[in-house]
């Protein structure tokens, strides 16, 4: 049976099990989208932008697990993948883009929206193809495949130009499609793999002779799909936990011996565990800056047990004194078989009495706070939404405050800190999970730069609720230049930024405002309600409005910053529902001063 490439292109892709495909079409891509036309069984999603399409497409795979396939024209539809695929690539999220081409003849001759797409993206791909020939478009689509979500997954790009996609060739999917992918200069670490014994019967051992463990958990283990062997290492060894960012999720973080999350804008409580810590068990985690801030400084006595699936990442930035290469959820099956159960300790103790003493505070004075709204928020989906965020002041609070209980829950740019991600992420989670409720949370400065995806939203009635922390300016590089440029304000100013009420409402969406705690409450049980369209809430909060803590960039726990203001500190402490009750800043300050010298000590 003879097909075009485009129609092979469809067919290979069923066989991958692709259902969602985000796009937008053009002229190198018509063969495609005129085979597209035809086909019942992949839903193709038409974005606004093709930096939407690769947006949705991370959102799709940070939420399900699977891979995400987002489709661009030539020339500027590819560069307009750009971002979002380097956003993907800097998370490790599997993602198959494909792009159009000018014909093969035209190829290397500057013609009409022609774009070197497989150079450009070459350092931020795991692979990039330029397939010539039709017929071997079948095998680069299943090695794409199989690259993107083997080892350390990544996004892959394959080039297809116009005149390959409507050559006709004979092809029969049962017996021309791979299905056994081997690639000799690729051999990432397996599921089935060997398993490097030795080394996990040592890493049991050391955890065994240590005092004060702490379980540091990255992004790698909710690839890894461990979660029940993450926490099950955490119960039986009695070793609190601390996530990345984007191991949120890892352990369920209303779990007792979970400490949030670690790095610039950690709690005070995780990142003075990791740094007094004599063991730090770093699991599907990099040692990103965010993380370590001055290198010299981070866990200075403390040894290291490294796991991951990526060798590349092994010393990398901190020299492990065990080294494991493989699968987290391997890796971490095998060792629960050699730790032996220990008691929680003395050291747990200590841990959460800081906890207890020194927890994430804001004002209650009655105006409405970024904190508060995320914490509603919440509540009014009792923890079980799906969180996408941008990023900014409002991704920090959210990492602070909203509590992931599963893993794919939790779906934000790290690594690459992109905004304008939250709103078409949003869009790719919720046709991943039609079942469940997805929100977005924005800042007024990270919704301008992916508005316009509010229209798919509304042609395809998602029921996303988006939250926007409004405070009118751009407000994370705004509290840099408070801190670290003798708050010289040099263009962070959002005064002049549109009624986001009245524009969702042009998009065919339902807009409110909220300015008081009181106003937020309703306006949620009204959102809750609404199932058929997106919703937007404008939360207005105060402008000088702050995340703590903070270790400035390049720093180290020591010199972190947190909130001494005597409003935020007699807020309530929301472990033990206690209160805090001083009366003047002085002995809020001589507090801190104490805990941060019992820390030390």
């Amino acid at each position: 049976m003879k097909l075009s490439g485009a129609q092979i292109l469809l067919e290979c892709l069923r066989q991958e099990d692709v259902t969602h495909v985000f796009g937008y079409p053009g002229g190198a891509v018509l063969p495609i989208y005129d085979a597209i036309f035809d086909c019942k069984d992949i839903l193709h999603i038409l974005v606004r932008h093709e930096q939407g399409a690769a947006h949705m497409a991370d959102g799709y795979a940070r939420s399900s697990g699977r891979v995400g396939v987002c489709l661009a024209t030539s020339g500027p539809g590819a560069t307009n993948l750009v971002t979002g695929i380097a956003t993907a690539y800097m998370d490790s999220i599997p993602m198959v883009a494909i792009t159009g081409q000018v014909k093969t003849t035209a190829l290397g001759k500057d013609a009409f929206q022609e774009a070197d797409i497989t150079g450009i993206t070459m350092p931020i791909t795991k692979h990039s193809f330029l397939v010539k020939r039709t017929e071997d478009l079948p095998a680069a689509i299943a090695e794409a495949f199989y690259i993107a979500r083997t080892g350390r997954p990544g996004p892959v790009l394959i080039d297809i130009p116009r005149d390959v996609g409507e050559w006709k060739i004979e092809f029969d999917v049962t017996t021309d499609y791979p299905r056994n992918v081997t690639i000799p200069s690729y051999r990432p670490a397996s599921p089935n793999g060997r398993v490097p014994e030795l080394q996990i019967r040592k890493a049991a051992q050391l955890i065994a002779e240590s005092i004060r463990p702490v379980l540091y958990v990255g992004g790698g283990a909710i690839a890894s799909h461990a979660q029940e062997e993450v926490t099950a290492l955490a119960e039986k060894t009695n070793i609190l936990t601390t996530t990345t960012l984007l191991g949120k999720g890892a352990i369920d973080e209303t779990h007792p011996l979970s400490m949030g999350m670690l790095g610039m804008h950690g709690t005070a409580y995780a990142n003075h565990a990791v740094n007094s810590s004599d063991l730090l068990i770093a699991v599907g985690a990099r040692f990103d800056d965010r993380v370590t801030g001055n290198v010299d400084k981070f866990a200075r006595g403390a040894k290291i047990i490294h796991i991951d699936i990526d060798p590349a990442e092994i010393g990398k930035v901190i020299q492990p004194d065990i080294p494991i290469v493989g699968d987290v959820k391997v890796i971490l099956t095998e060792l629960l078989k050699h730790v032996l159960p220990r008691e929680a300790t003395a050291w747990n103790d200590t841990i959460m009495e800081w906890k207890r003493r020194f927890p994430l505070v804001y004002p209650d004075d009655g105006k409405l706070y970024a904190e508060y709204a995320i914490e509603e928020l919440s509540k009014a989906f009792d923890n079980e939404c799906i969180m996408a965020t941008d990023v900014g002041q409002h991704q920090m609070w959210a990492a602070q405050y909203f509590k992931c209980k599963r893993p794919n829950q939790w779906v934000t740019s790290g690594g690459l800190g992109t905004m304008g991600f939250g709103l078409p992420a949003a869009i790719g989670a919720q046709f991943a999970n039609p079942d469940k409720r997805v929100v977005c949370l924005s800042g007024d400065g990270s919704f301008q730069m992916c508005t316009q995806e509010l229209m798919t939203a509304v042609v395809y009635k998602l029921p996303i609720v988006t939250m926007i922390i409004n405070n009118r300016s751009l407000g994370m590089v705004r509290q840099w230049q408070e801190m670290f440029f003798s708050e010289r304000y040099s263009q962070v100013d959002l005064q002049a930024s549109p009624d986001f009420v009245k524009l969702v409402e042009a998009y065919g969406g339902v807009g409110y405002r909220c300015t008081t705690p009181e106003e937020l409450k309703d306006v949620l049980a009204q959102a809750m309600k609404i199932i058929d369209r997106p919703v937007v809430i404008d939360c207005l909060i105060p402008t000088e409005e702050n995340v703590y803590p903070m270790i400035p960039s390049g720093q180290s726990v020591s010199e972190m910053l947190v909130k001494t203001d005597l409003e935020s500190v007699k807020a309530s402490v929301h472990a033990d529902g206690s209160e805090w009750s001083f009366s003047d800043e002085e002995k809020v300050l001589a507090q801190y001063v104490e805990i941060a010298s019992e820390i030390s000590r």
